[in-house]
């Protein structure tokens, strides 16, 4: 009979690797000095649970037929390059970390054309070798998380993106009625076409959409307080107050 010397623990260690350390509170490094982090520095995750509009669940996927890569070639993929994917419109800026997409890393979120710029960002909750999941702070749009992964099915290797997600605040919730729902399917689904061309592949994402609990969570519409877009204004509307008052901080100095 032959016998292992792996500690009963030791698979445990090795996944916790892939995992974001915790930490109460985000910290934004390594991106470039026009990233604006507004929103982001000083600010805590959400989830699901901590969000106040219905709960979805959506999954976009697309096959790379004809395709030799590998589902650990697709992420890596993925990884070095997601801002060149990305499938936001012009203007958009996605920061990524110098480190790259690794647990724990913060990415920082520039929306939006001219001026007015709405800022929020992602957190790296989990990485390994075939998925990457982010995971939202406080004042997106969305509480909740995302998975990027990919796999075999049938012979063919497939890229998937899977929300799973509440509107995070009242507002947030009517935006996601109005607008955001089909922006954010677009986004996603541009994405998956944007990496399947790299692969030579014309791809044609599919979607599948749920709702996994239509009721909305009163308890949390405090959320409110940080919404990101409202912050966001009140910043750029408060600028000329800011340029105004410098010569005044270099006094005290």
């Amino acid at each position: 009979m032959t016998t292992s010397s792996r500690r009963p623990d030791e698979g445990e260690a090795r996944d916790a690797a892939h995992w974001a350390p915790i930490m109460e509170k985000l910290r934004v490094s390594g991106v470039p000095e026009e990233a604006l982090s507004l929103n982001v520095e000083g600010r805590r995750v959400l989830g699901p649970l901590q969000g106040f509009g219905k709960m979805w669940q959506k999954t976009y996927r697309v096959r790379l037929s004809g395709s030799a890569a590998t589902p650990t070639e697709v992420i890596k993929t993925w990884k070095e390059n997601f801002p060149k994917f990305w499938g936001a419109p012009r203007g958009n800026r996605f920061y990524a970390p110098i480190t790259g997409i690794a647990p724990g890393e913060v990415a920082v979120l520039n929306l939006g054309a001219g001026p007015m710029k709405l800022s929020t960002g992602v957190m790296v909750l989990y990485a390994d070798d075939e998925s990457f999941t982010l995971m939202t702070p406080q004042g997106h749009m969305l509480a909740g998380w995302i998975t990027f992964s990919s796999f075999e099915e049938e012979g063919c290797t497939v890229a998937q993106a899977q929300e799973y997600f509440r509107g995070q605040d009242p507002l947030s919730e009517i935006a996601l009625a109005l607008v955001g729902h089909n922006m954010q399917e677009k986004l996603w689904e541009q994405t998956l076409r944007s990496l399947a061309a790299h692969f030579g592949v014309e791809g044609q994402p599919q979607m599948l959409v749920t709702c996994v609990d239509p009721k909305r969570q009163w308890s949390e519409a405090k959320n409110l307080w940080h919404n990101a877009a409202i912050r966001s204004m009140l910043y750029t509307v408060s600028a000329p107050a800011r340029w105004m008052a410098r010569p005044f901080k270099r006094l005290k100095r």
